[in-house]
């Protein structure tokens, strides 16, 4: 039975006391959070107003906050490309050691055309474009250029079995240019003088497919730039340049117009110190050098001799490759500079064989029937791995394989004679570029009498490897070409040719 609170001793006075402390303390705490309320809201509008006030960050503090440089850039032999051991091409690689300068990751991004690059980039939705981009007065007012890296001219593309147009007014046929591109600013510069120029701007082709059209008769001309023009010609052996319709022009990096310098203040301190220490003129070397001997009968009859020739010997080259851990493209490149794949050459020294081999070499290598092609090529690619394991493992790929391709030619000996040599005269002895330079002097008595091995025909292996990168190329070029489904042979030691 409960009890009254009055049975307690508890009167009325204390319980409307209590009741009424218990209000004052409710009214305390919402006055409180009023205040506390209050004190956010000053808080974040302080936290406002100090951002404001505060220094934006730089764009080149903005990318190394990041940790990502964005590029944009197009996909070409001269530019970017997926290679046999990754991103390749002379745009990638003076990206890459940009980001390298800055410590930062390297983001590609290739948009759907050359307008495109142009449209992003002076919105700022990248931070360089690296595409090969001319330096023209249109461009200047849309972005900002670098200092220029190379030098290039436009010029007019014809098919050999056509007639060779010499002025602008023979300009009669079909002629596609790419949509956007400085080929149709300067085309546009000629028609004031020469009304009767006409072109079409085609958008869905790049600049490589348009040499393509013009190789296989389904367009008379284009307009290609000059270092397009020689990467390309090895691959397309019926074009022909037929004139320039410009002077030398600039081809440089492009990034937004904006106040902030930050990030192009550093890119030009990169390229000034490129070209101080040599590493600009080596970069363009590595990647046009060995294209600029070019051969118009001797393209021509290699690509005949890919099809007829090199189904025969496919199945051994790619085996021998296989067992001795080689790219059997490279193999098959070296095979055709030593025979052009003819099992019973025979040289004035007494070489035979799929690889020409000598009889010491032969007989050492285990191999009983030199103009037995599946015993040559397999000595051959025994002793080629021989020789990519005597050069040092510290040089990196593919100097390493160019440096062993050239002892194939002239001895390892030789070849390391050149390496002490180009040490001597401050040259890198680990990379090729630095020993071809110095591999003709051990025909000169100044500097043989100076080697280990004394003279040599020094200038053989120099282009004895140009050769070899040259078939290289074409041949990795012609299989994504025409046997698509040889792409996805593994390759045993990929490289590319053009990234040194």
């Amino acid at each position: 039975m409960s009890q009254n609170p009055m049975d307690r001793g508890v009167n009325r006075a204390q319980i409307l006391s209590a009741v009424s402390d218990k209000c004052d303390v409710l009214l305390i705490s919402v006055k409180n959070m009023r205040v506390f309320s209050g004190l956010i809201i000053v808080s974040i509008a302080l936290v406002l107003v100090l951002n404001a006030c505060a220094p934006q960050r730089t764009i080149l503090q903005q990318v190394l906050a990041m940790g990502e440089l964005k590029i944009l850039t197009r996909n070409s032999g001269t530019t970017y490309y997926e290679g046999p051991q990754g991103p390749a091409g002379l745009e990638f690689e003076l990206a890459r050691r940009f980001a390298e300068k800055l410590g930062v990751k390297l983001k590609i991004v290739v948009p759907d055309n050359l307008n495109g690059i142009l449209e992003k980039i002076s919105e700022g939705d990248a931070h360089i474009a690296a595409a090969g981009l001319t330096i023209t007065d249109e461009r200047k007012k849309r972005v900002r250029f670098s200092p220029a890296y190379q030098t290039i001219t436009q010029q007019v593309i014809y098919n050999v079995n056509s007639t060779r147009p010499k002025s602008i007014k023979q300009l009669d046929g079909a002629f596609e240019v790419l949509a956007q591109s400085a080929h149709v600013e300067q085309l546009k510069n000629l028609k004031a003088e020469h009304s009767s120029l006409n072109w079409t701007e085609n958008t869905d082709a790049d600049s490589t497919e348009l040499l393509t059209l013009v190789a296989e008769d389904l367009i008379d001309y284009t307009v290609a730039d000059s270092n397009e023009m020689a990467y390309n010609r090895r691959y397309y052996p019926k074009l022909r340049v037929a004139f320039d319709i410009t002077k030398p022009q600039k081809l440089a990096w492009a990034f937004p117009v904006t106040e902030d310098d930050s990030l192009y203040n550093e890119a030009k301190i990169f390229f000034e110190e490129l070209t101080a220490s040599g590493e600009l003129e080596r970069l363009l070397k590595n990647n046009y050098q060995h294209v600029k001997n070019y051969d118009y009968g001797g393209t021509h009859s290699y690509l005949a001799q890919i099809r007829r020739r090199l189904p025969t010997y496919l199945d051994m080259f790619q085996e021998a490759a296989e067992k001795y851990d080689l790219d059997w493209r490279l193999l098959a490149s070296v095979s055709y500079q030593e025979s052009h794949w003819r099992s019973n050459a025979v040289s004035h020294t007494g070489v035979r064989g799929m690889m020409m081999l000598t009889n010491n070499t032969a007989a050492e290598l285990g191999v009983a029937e030199r103009t037995d092609p599946y015993q040559s090529i397999m000595g051959g690619a025994k002793y080629l791995r021989k020789l990519i394991d005597k050069v040092p493992a510290d040089i990196p790929e593919p100097d390493r394989i160019w440096i062993a391709v050239a002892s194939y030619n002239v001895g390892f000996g030789h070849v390391e004679d050149a390496r002490r040599l180009a040490r001597k005269r401050g040259d890198d002895a680990n990379k090729w570029v630095d020993i071809k330079a110095t591999l003709p002097l051990l025909s000169k008595r100044k500097w043989y009498k100076q080697t280990r091995y004394g003279y040599a025909r020094g200038w053989e292996p120099v282009r004895y490897v140009e050769n070899i990168r040259s078939y290289y190329d074409i041949l990795v070029w012609h299989l994504e070409k025409e046997r698509p489904h040889l792409r996805n042979l593994r390759p045993i030691l990929a490289f590319s040719s053009n990234v040194l």
